[in-house]
């Protein structure tokens, strides 16, 4: 059950009718995280701008490399709808999010997104060391940050238990 109740198109402001609007002109749709974090414009805007960052990670990184780089984030923090909105994304585009061929850079990612979420305090120096061999100080710059704002995303769904959208239903991993 939600701590939040999801805010309703039809009663609410103009401001956020418009950010509605907005969203499903770009997106087709508006997630229920999304119409959670409408009841304030402000934190909603400010949690947009994981689009920002996401566009700006895809001048250096594949759609797939931020694909698992998010799901590791968002598994390794248990988190629901991230981490199932992140296995849609990799069926979606052929794979088998829990069999997974990753290349070496995307195993990368795997290990420092997964290293952020278990102790942010004691990342490996080799990893560290291997962030730095291929990317550069801008871009090492932007992996942190997104990877915060991957983290925060996943931490308001937790504590607000925003509802796991309809269309992520058949995503869910298996139980074994």
């Amino acid at each position: 059950m939600n701590n939040i109740s999801m805010t309703d198109y039809e009663t609410a402001s103009a401001e956020v009718r418009a950010e509605y609007d907005d969203q499903i002109a770009k997106h087709g749709r508006i997630t229920n995280m999304k119409r959670t974090l409408l009841h304030n414009v402000p934190a909603f805007k400010a949690y947009m701008e994981w689009y920002t960052l996401q566009g700006e990670l895809a001048s250096f990184l594949s759609e797939r490399a931020i694909a698992v780089f998010s799901h590791a984030i968002s598994s390794e923090n248990d988190c629901l709808i991230c981490s199932v909105f992140f296995r849609k994304m990799l069926i979606d585009a052929g794979d088998d999010p829990d069999n997974l061929i990753l290349s070496d850079e995307e195993q990368l990612l795997v290990h420092f997104g997964q290293a952020i979420v278990k102790n942010p305090h004691v990342i490996a120096q080799q990893l560290s060391d291997a962030l730095a061999a291929r990317y550069n100080e801008e871009q090492r710059v932007l992996l942190i940050a997104f990877a915060g704002i991957m983290v925060a995303t996943n931490l308001f769904n937790t504590v607000a238990r925003v509802e796991l959208d309809e269309v992520l239903y058949s995503y869910q991993k298996k139980a074994s």
